[in-house]
């Protein structure tokens, strides 16, 4: 049995790859190992309950970014890349309709 197949039979599943259910710890965590042996190139998130101040807590496999705890909060760090920097900070030229009917218009001076 695949993937999807041992997921189902314990959790629901609403849309494409994401699964929903209720669980035992137990049950959770013979899951959580199954779903890494089968998962293969795949990556993997399981978000579940927790007494913490969030009130839930996760699992991450195969994902370049990371869980860390921040002050009791726990966070998702992603890794840093120039790229993405630069992209953020800049939006590319022409995203946009009005941008070009401003330049249109500075150019008629009106």
């Amino acid at each position: 049995m695949g993937l999807r197949g041992q997921v189902t039979r314990w959790l629901l599943e609403i849309s494409p790859g994401v699964f929903v259910g209720v669980l035992s710890r137990r049950v959770r965590e013979l899951l959580w190992e199954r779903v890494c042996e089968l998962v293969k190139d795949g990556r993997a998130i399981m978000v579940y309950p927790a007494k913490n101040e969030q009130k839930l807590d996760f699992m991450i496999h195969r994902y370049d970014w990371e869980p860390i705890d921040l002050d009791g909060v726990n966070l998702v760090r992603r890794p840093h890349t120039g790229q993405a920097l630069q992209s953020a900070a800049k939006p590319r030229a022409g995203w946009s309709k009005a941008s070009r009917y401003r330049k249109v218009h500075r150019r008629r001076g009106g």
